[in-house]
């Protein structure tokens, strides 16, 4: 692309996303877009929650879905941890069901059981009768990212989503499941109604994804937290398909993409076909096994092992150090730069200060 191109490009850009803020220095926005980041960014996946004392003083006795759809709320607790860590990133404090909560599906979160769907979909007709996402009823969330836009100064902000399959899971199963028995036999047993389930879905993840770039996020993340429960052949056949549309959907807007599923190691390379353009790793995984299995001309985000914040400095320090080093021989094998992050999110109990510790570790490496 000449530089007039990209430049005209750029406009066009602004002019759809105008809450778009030029991060042009940002490190993690350089490293997810294959420039070479001032230092290595690194931000933490939950690491806005229960870890922090703040977080659950200004939580006290309020639901997760109502403090989801509280703007200034939401504007608290996602910044919290910037203030405290110095990450690199904000991540959107939200839940995925909250775009299937607004549109209307009658489900809540249970502490200590997870999200539970009242009317379970499984049937055809379940599928027709599931409501589709309005910009406008996420409206608390983009006034959300409107403070959060002013508040973060130059650190970027991520949105996310739930991807297709796992909003899928809970839907079918009716929460939170161990071997996602129902889901899989409705996907083998009817797949015109599974992929039905999956394109209404696709079309609520892309309307929320939207929304959060319209409203000015700078990188999005899509979770696929179930997607480690499938054989290499189901994920292709029954959820590559909607996870290509979402991230083919919102690629105008020009932001850096981001997949992330837990137990994926097995599906990194078909993970790395659905268009993000950095693939999240779980720890299971070396960062330089990872690349090899993704291939190269895609960023990698990951991976330590949150379990290890509780194992004392000199673990943690060793195994920071390993993971950037599997991070560095993968950037020079062909991906496209490096994402510090855990393998999965910050563990309630995790002490605050070594997140702290870590965040200062990462960057003077």
């Amino acid at each position: 692309m000449s530089d007039l191109e990209d430049t005209n490009s750029a406009m066009t850009t602004g002019a759809r996303y105008p809450y778009r803020r030029r991060l042009t220095d940002a490190p993690l926005l350089a490293a997810a877009t294959g420039r070479r980041p001032s230092h290595r960014p690194v931000w933490f996946m939950r690491q806005a929650g229960r870890s922090l004392p703040e977080y659950r003083e200004i939580r006290a006795g309020i639901g997760m879905l109502e403090s989801c759809f509280n703007p200034e709320l939401v504007c608290e607790i996602t910044m919290q941890p910037v203030r405290r860590h110095k990450v690199d990133a904000a991540i959107l404090f939200s839940d995925i069901v909250v775009p299937l909560k607004a549109a209307g599906v009658d489900l809540d979160i249970v502490a200590g059981t997870g999200p539970v769907v009242a009317n379970p979909v499984r049937t055809a007709a379940d599928v027709a009768a599931l409501p589709r996402l309005r910009p406008e009823e996420v409206g608390a969330v983009t006034e959300a990212i409107s403070l959060l836009t002013t508040e973060l100064g130059g650190t970027p902000l991520i949105g996310f989503a739930g991807a297709p399959f796992t909003l899928a899971s809970y839907l079918v199963e009716g929460g939170p499941s161990r071997n996602h028995e129902r889901t899989k036999a409705l996907m083998h047993s009817d797949p015109k109604v599974w992929h039905a389930l999956l394109g209404a879905l696709a079309d609520t993840t892309i309307a929320f994804l939207k929304a959060q770039l319209h409203a000015g996020v700078d990188a999005i993340q899509l979770f696929d937290s179930w997607a480690g429960a499938l054989s290499e052949a189901d994920y292709r056949t029954f959820v590559l398909p909607h996870s290509q549309r979402v991230f083919a959907e919102v690629a105008e807007a020009a932001v850096p993409r981001i997949h992330f599923g837990v137990g994926t190691g097995e599906l990194l390379g078909v993970m790395g076909e659905a268009g993000a353009d950095v693939v999240g790793v779980d720890w299971r995984v070396p960062l330089d096994e990872a690349g090899r299995r993704v291939g190269p001309g895609k960023g990698l985000q990951g991976n330590l092992d949150p379990a290890v914040l509780f194992a004392g400095w000199p673990a943690i320090e060793r195994e920071v150090r390993r993971i950037a080093g599997e991070a560095d021989r993968a950037v020079a094998a062909g991906a496209t730069g490096h994402i510090f992050n855990l393998g999965h999110g910050v563990l309630p109990d995790t002490d605050p200060a070594v997140l702290t510790d870590v965040v200062e570790l990462v960057h003077s490496l």
